[in-house]
């Protein structure tokens, strides 16, 4: 199988005998791959989906542990950071020539076309670590909503002074199980159908979450927190520090989507050129997401105070308004469905393809077996697809199920994917690209960027694993929780 067929593989397509008598520039880009059709609306969607993700949950306790000045500035340096260096990464999916020049598909391969191949493999790793960690973490908070559900339901039932106790293992593998279904869907490019939805879904309970903010900080009469944040003495000095760094890595994963820009530039139709569609797109999603990120971090902090919830519907009990909270944390499993999908296609295009180049003769892996579908395209089933692909979603099911930390788990993935993948790569990919001059001012400062980045990143990190340490010490697996 030559190269350009195997491309056409791994994007889910085959160029049908219908070109033969039209002109195959009517249906092809210059990479001979079909035409791509996204837009600035798709890609802003996908943007949307992958950054208003479940970090929003953990912005309003993030917010609690910096305090009414360094947790709103901390929000706004962290979505400049990640929209400045959205617009760097944007500039290298083609190589060379921003028009004209060789794609490059996914993030990686930005990175092996700009800095090489030792590089590459790091950033690889980086990439599709985060990529996992993120389905873990989603699982986690789907279950969350699903088990809020539950347990609204019981209380309303039984009466709030009940036990409802609730295990979170069934949920995560309902939730695994849908991901399996959705994991079927052979790439990125046919996916947009379902991060509309999901970008509805995340204003829908970012919106909900909000207005229960309000509503509480009204009902309260007052504002609480204080500028400094939690104060010594509802937590120790010690775990004043960790919980900062912590609240650190929460904010970083709550922009996080750098790890799939590049795969959503990939969609996009030309012309315009695609990093001038993309830089628009990333600047209305970083706005968006800021607004509503200033929101909720600031509103549940006035309404809960230094006893803000790692996530914060459940900071709203399980009592009325149940309806309400039940709709948002249905909106959530919603979302989460589908954003898993973004995140995870990266990783499924990159196993499928890696196993093209090695085993070109393989059926197993390269044959599509053709379903029919009344009134629709025949569905193209692949053995190799639905077996790896569901083992991978059983494989981030099962890890969630053994560290269901939330607050815990999105610091930690938030602090080892914000530096190197949405600071270091881009900005060296940048000055790669456009030749910028070593020690010249333009240099100094993006590497200033970096290294203060790596610092942050570096403090998140320490908390986030040192919450994890101490979650670990009173938790068992499996068991019921109240």
């Amino acid at each position: 199988m030559d190269e350009k067929t195997a491309s056409n593989y791994q994007q889910g397509f085959e160029v049908s005998g219908d070109f033969a008598s039209e002109d195959p520039s009517k249906f092809l880009d210059d990479d001979g791959r079909p035409k791509r059709t996204g837009t600035l609306v798709s890609a802003s969607a996908h943007i949307i989906t992958a950054v208003i993700g479940s970090g929003v949950l953990a912005l309003a306790w993030a917010t609690a542990q910096l305090g009414w000045v360094a947790g709103p500035t901390v929000l706004f340096l962290f979505s400049f950071v990640t929209y400045y260096c959205s617009c760097l990464l944007a500039s290298c999916y083609r190589t060379g020539d921003p028009v004209t020049g060789k794609r490059n598909y996914t993030y990686s391969e930005a990175v092996r076309a700009n800095l090489g191949g030792f590089k590459f493999k790091i950033c690889g790793f980086i990439q599709y670590f985060n990529l996992t960690g993120t389905t873990i973490g989603y699982t986690i908070a789907a279950s969350i909503s699903m088990m809020a559900i539950k347990r609204s339901s019981c209380f309303h039932e039984k009466g709030h002074d009940s036990s409802c106790g609730i295990n979170g293992t069934p949920f995560m593998v309902l939730f695994g199980a849908v991901e399996i279904l959705l994991s079927q869907i052979p790439n990125f490019h046919e996916i947009s159908w379902l991060s509309m939805v999901a970008a509805v879904m995340s204003f829908t309970y970012s919106a909900i979450g909000l207005g229960l903010g309000i509503a509480k900080f009204a009902d309260n009469g007052k504002i609480k927190g204080s500028l400094g944040g939690i104060s010594v003495g509802e937590v120790t000095q010690t775990q004043k520090i960790w919980r900062s760094f912590q609240a650190f890595g929460a904010i970083a994963f709550a922009y996080s989507y750098s790890t799939v820009l590049i795969e959503i530039q990939d969609t996009i139709k030309s012309p315009p050129a695609e990093q001038k569609t993309m830089k628009r797109a990333a600047l209305i999603s970083v706005i968006t997401t800021t607004i509503f990120y200033m929101l909720c971090g600031c509103f549940g902090y006035a309404a809960f105070g230094d006893h803000a919830p790692g996530n914060l519907l459940t900071g709203f009990g399980f009592y009325d308004p149940f309806w309400l909270v039940d709709i948002a944390n249905v909106a959530i499993i919603v979302h989460l469905v589908g954003a898993y999908q973004v995140f995870a296609q990266p990783i499924f295009a990159f196993v499928e393809k890696t196993a093209r180049e090695y085993f070109p003769e393989s059926e197993f892996i390269t044959k599509d077996i053709h379903i029919p579908i009344p009134g629709s395209k025949p569905y193209k089933l692949n053995l190799f697809r639905l077996i790896w692909r569901s083992m991978f979603v059983c494989m981030t099911t099962i890890v969630a199920m053994l560290m269901p930390f939330f607050e815990d788990v999105v610091g930690i993935l938030g602090a080892c994917g914000f530096w190197p993948l949405t600071v270091y790569f881009p900005i060296e990919m940048y000055i790669t690209q456009k030749k910028i001059p070593k020690w010249s001012s333009k240099w100094i400062a993006l590497q200033t960027l970096s290294v203060v980045c790596l610092t942050i990143s570096v403090c998140a990190a320490a908390g986030s694993i040192v919450g994890v340490i101490n979650d670990l010490k009173v938790y068992k697996p499996f068991k019921t929780m109240h």
